[in-house]
Order: structure tokens, then C-alpha cells, then sequence
């Protein structure tokens, strides 16, 4: 069960490892087209599911509870050897807890991020889960101190994305030359982020852009968003040197430079390419009022969360305005010394999540199989 794009993609890795482990392997559920690309029979998909903040989810809260629903029916009809939920955990940890009570196996792959807000949740995870796979070191520590098992498996991206980015290989794929200066603008693969997002982050783009006329702007998105994308652009007089792809998000942070990128998974592909960057969120005004004060620590954006530290800017809610992201942008761009430093965090960072996910992975879930 993936709920949205970088779910997808998660899962999809996931499956690989697991039809070499099992040849005859059968899924299906809620995901996308990296899972469908090992067979997973999508029975709906993650679109669906893919919208954040408390708002937002109410305004499609009918929906997914009917989804959640008969999805929990057929999977107790099946059976099958495990449920593997994907991420998604406000939808996922309640389905896994009904199912495991009913004699079921469950497994979440990705802890839900208990270290960062919403502690409580562990209470609930380990009634809910026979196993979690995490993708960050210092997961399985904290879990078992609350009596959760849990394997780190390393994060799959970090064996996806080359130690070493094929910048020059990526630039001619995009059509850009070698001696462009190029920002990567990423805000979101959901509806609620460009609806949030696309606006500010291509208003920064426009200023910068003023002051660097040279610069090549190139954006990837998910092809349902595409025609917003592109109007939002337009909107901030973004025409000539800009360019919109589908999909296409690795060739893009590979080709750029510098990136403004919404927090979430793309901020760590991005560490992964070894791209500095501003991480930027806005949301709807009422979400972000209870997300704050369930906050637990100072970060927001998997790269500083992961190195403890703010070594790329952050800026939220209100500070997330064209102004202040210009400014971080061209922060970064003015400081090549800068640049090379957080580029060589991040390929310590990229060695510390590179692990041999898929047999990780499969080696737990065999384990989870067998105790039963």
C-alpha cells in the first residue's frame, strides 16, 4: 500500500528485491507504475491518496475511508503472507493494526517519522506492526525501546542515485549545455503542493532570474499536474529559458545546479545528487497550526534532520515568499566555496544510507513469515 509518487517509488525498489527472493511473488494494491513494474496489481491508484495536512485529508475524508475500507475487506478475503504498507502512515497504521489483529502479518517499510513529531505514535506502531523496515540509522534503536522490531535496510534511493551524478550525461538529455547555470524547481508531486507552492517557488525563480539572466530553470512533474505547473510559471512571467518535464525529477537535480525543492523525499534525493538547495513549505494555515505544535525538533527537511544541523536553509509557512526565497537562492549561487562544502556532507551522508536494501529487506521478511 503506496500512497503517493515517492511511496511509489520506494515500493517499487522494494518489489524488485522481493521477485528475485520469490520468482512467483503475486501483489497487489494501492500504488503506481515503479510497482506495476514488477507485477503489483494496482486496485487503485495512489493518486487517490495522495494529499497532505489535516485540511486537505478532510476534504477527502469520505473518499479514503471508503478506499481504506474495501481495501481492508479484500485483504482479509486473500489473505495473503504479508501486508506490506508503504510509508502513508495516518493511512496505513490503522489498517495494519485491524489486519494484524484478525491473524494477519503486518510490516511497515519506513518508520513513521516518531523522532521528529507526533511520539505518541509509537504506542500504536507497535501494536500495529509484526515488523518496520527503516531507512535511516537511527531508527531501530529508538524502536526497540518501545518494544517495536525494526531492521535498518539503508535507504533505497542511496543505491538508485549514483555516488557520482552524470551531470554532463544529464545536461544533454534536457537540453542544456555544460556551461549553463541552472536552478531545478521541485514543488511537489501532489495537488495540495503545487496549489501551495508553485506560485512562490516560480516568483523567486523570476527574481533570481532578473538578476542572473542567464539562468535555465527546468522543473519536473508528475503528468496530472503538468498544465498547472506550466500555468504557474506563466503566471510569474516564466517563459523563455524554462522548460517542464514529466517526470524526468533524477535527470533533473543530475543537470542542475541548485534546487528549491518542497520538503519531503525529493529534498533527500536531492542531498543524494549532491545538489545544494532551499527547502521550502507552505501548507493550508489551520494544518500548519497543529503541525507546529507537534513538532519535536528544530527540522524540517531530511538533510538537516539527518546531519542535526541546518546545512541548507529551511523557510516555512509565511517565510516561504518569493523574497526570501530569492534571497536564499542567490545565497548559494554567490558562494562557490559554500556549495562545494554541503556537497561533500552530503556524499558523507549518501555512504552512510547506501545499503543492500533489497537483501535487507527480504532477509526480515522472511523472518516475518517464518515466526508464524
Amino acid at each position: 500500500m503506496a500512497g503517493e509518487a515517492s511511496g511509489d517509488l520506494l515500493a517499487g525498489l522494494l518489489l524488485g528485491g522481493m521477485k528475485q527472493r520469490w520468482p512467483d511473488l503475486r501483489s497487489g494494491g494501492i500504488g503506481g507504475p515503479s510497482m506495476a513494474a514488477y507485477g503489483f496489481q494496482p486496485w487503485w491508484p495512489y493518486e487517490k491518496l495522495a494529499v497532505r495536512g489535516y485540511v486537505e485529508v478532510l476534504r477527502h475524508y469520505r473518499e479514503i475511508i471508503g478506499i481504506r475500507r474495501e481495501l481492508k475487506e479484500r485483504v482479509l478475503r486473500e489473505r495473503p503472507d504479508l501486508f506490506i504498507g508503504v510509508d502513508a502512515p495516518d493511512f496505513n497504521l490503522d489498517l495494519e493494526l485491524d489486519l494484524r489483529r484478525a491473524g494477519l502479518r503486518t510490516v511497515q517499510f519506513v518508520c513513521p517519522s516518531v523522532w521528529a513529531w507526533r511520539a505518541e505514535r509509537l504506542e500504536k506502531i507497535r501494536r500495529a506492526c509484526d515488523h518496520v523496515l527503516c531507512i535511516f540509522p537511527f531508527e531501530p534503536a529508538l524502536l526497540a525501546r518501545h518494544g517495536v522490531p525494526a531492521t535498518y535496510v539503508g535507504h533505497p534511493l542511496a543505491n538508485v542515485i549514483p555516488l557520482e551524478a552524470d551531470k554532463a550525461g544529464a545536461r544533454q538529455l534536457l537540453g542544456l549545455q555544460d556551461a549553463d547555470e541552472v536552478l531545478a524547481v521541485l514543488p511537489g508531486s501532489r495537488s495540495s503542493e503545487v496549489q501551495y507552492l508553485a506560485a512562490p517557488f516560480f516568483e523567486a525563480a523570476a527574481r533570481v532570474r532578473r538578476e542572473r539572466p542567464a539562468l535555465k530553470i527546468i522543473v519536473p512533474s508528475v503528468p496530472a499536474l503538468k498544465a498547472k505547473v506550466e500555468a504557474a510559471a506563466r503566471r510569474a512571467g516564466l517563459k523563455d529559458g524554462l522548460q517542464v518535464f514529466e517526470g524526468q525529477s533524477h535527470a533533473v537535480l543530475a543537470a542542475c545546479d541548485l534546487t528549491l525543492v518542497a520538503s519531503g523525499t525529493a529534498t533527500l534525493e536531492a542531498a543524494l545528487f549532491k545538489r545544494p538547495m532551499v527547502i521550502a513549505y507552505r501548507m493550508n494555515a489551520i494544518s500548519w497550526q497543529i503541525m507546529k505544535r507537534k513538532a519535536l525538533q528544530p527540522w524540517v527537511g531530511l538533510p538537516n534532520i539527518l546531519a542535526r544541523d541546518f546545512v541548507v536553509p529551511e523557510l516555512l509557512q509565511h517565510d516561504a515568499n518569493p523574497e526570501a526565497l530569492a534571497a536564499a537562492l542567490l545565497e548559494w549561487l554567490r558562494s562557490p566555496a559554500r556549495m562545494q562544502a554541503v556537497q561533500k556532507e552530503f556524499n558523507v551522508l549518501h555512504h552512510q544510507l547506501r545499503r543492500d536494501t533489497a537483501t535487507l529487506a527480504t532477509e526480515a521478511l522472511q523472518k516475518v513469515i517464518d515466526r508464524r
